[in-house]
């Protein structure tokens, strides 16, 4: 049966893309933890949804899922390898987030960078079944198919996949309204440089998490304690000192560096950004009323999720 018979043209197939556009970044995503990487496998997504005989496609939906899915897992196969000899800690490419995601809980944590970064431990197949099942809710029968999977291998998959994450995953209490004031007090105190300040909203056992990818001289490797991560921030403090950090440069003139809140990965963050273009993120987790870890992404190659806040 062909496409016409179907009433299906080349306008049909764009508009049901577009559609779906939106969830198949979202799963790709979640799975592979990179904007870039996403959007390279919802672009093959949508090569292989035009090339696809319309009368193979009893739902297009399902038919994109699964293929994104697939892809994603067969691409975060390939990167994982990579990831291995990566300069310095690897931390997920930051993104930043609607309203419409932080309102919601699940599609909230599944992005939050502290829940990325456990999704790291897990194999690219118990990453999938989790993302599929947690963040979207999708039956397990669906999930088989996606997979091309029993369900009752699903099932098993996605229970050591869920322990996986149960052990790894850090417990932060604070809601959305305290992560965003501690944050605020964060930007004040870390503007401030005055690292007796910073003490105060750092949590003794605090952990900075640096990735620059050695683009930018950031720390490679995990910095602990409260007094040294006050330090390190109130060195880099001033815009001039951060643009010297961030870009690696020591020369005059330096851009014009601005720093500012702004939704990441679903919840309250950092974005600075030197001569209109984002430079780094810093994302805190918050508990008790206290910073417990930041993550600072500096890798310039990791900024594509932030562009849109670029200044003209």
């Amino acid at each position: 049966m062909t496409e016409e018979r179907l009433g299906i043209n080349a306008q049909d197939k764009d508009q049901i893309f577009d559609q779906y556009r939106d969830l198949l970044i979202a799963v790709a995503y979640r799975i592979l933890g990179q904007v870039a990487d996403a959007e390279d496998v919802v672009q093959e997504a949508w090569i292989r949804w035009t090339n696809a005989q319309t009368s193979e496609v009893s739902d297009p939906r399902a038919f994109l899922v699964r293929v994104a899915t697939r892809l994603s897992i067969d691409r975060l196969r390939r990167v994982k390898a990579r990831r291995e000899s990566y300069v310095g800690p690897w931390l997920p490419e930051p993104l930043l987030t609607g309203g419409d995601v932080a309102e919601h809980a699940a599609l909230s944590e599944s992005i939050s960078m502290a829940m990325l970064v456990v999704l790291e431990t897990l194999t690219p197949l118990e990453r999938a079944v989790f993302v599929l099942r947690e963040a979207f809710a999708m039956p397990y029968s669906e999930i088989a198919e996606v997979l091309g999977r029993s369900e009752p291998a699903v099932r098993q998959i996605s229970r050591r996949a869920r322990e996986h994450v149960r052990e790894g995953r850090p417990r932060f209490d604070a809601d959305q309204e305290e992560r965003r004031r501690v944050t605020e007090r964060f930007l004040e105190a870390a503007a401030g440089g005055d690292p007796n300040a910073l003490m105060e909203i750092l949590a003794p056992g605090v952990t900075l998490v640096a990735d620059a990818g050695g683009r930018a001289r950031a720390p490679r490797r995990p910095v602990h304690g409260a007094q040294k991560v006050a330090h390190f921030l109130a060195a880099i403090s001033t815009p001039q000192k951060m643009a010297q950090f961030l870009l690696s440069v020591s020369t005059e003139p330096l851009p014009e560096v601005d720093v500012r809140l702004a939704e990441v990965n679903g919840g309250p963050g950092i974005v600075v950004t030197a001569g209109g273009k984002p430079v780094s993120t810093i994302v805190l987790d918050v508990s008790g009323g206290l910073v417990q870890t930041i993550h600072l992404v500096a890798n310039p190659e990791k900024m594509s999720g932030v562009r849109e806040i670029e200044t003209p």
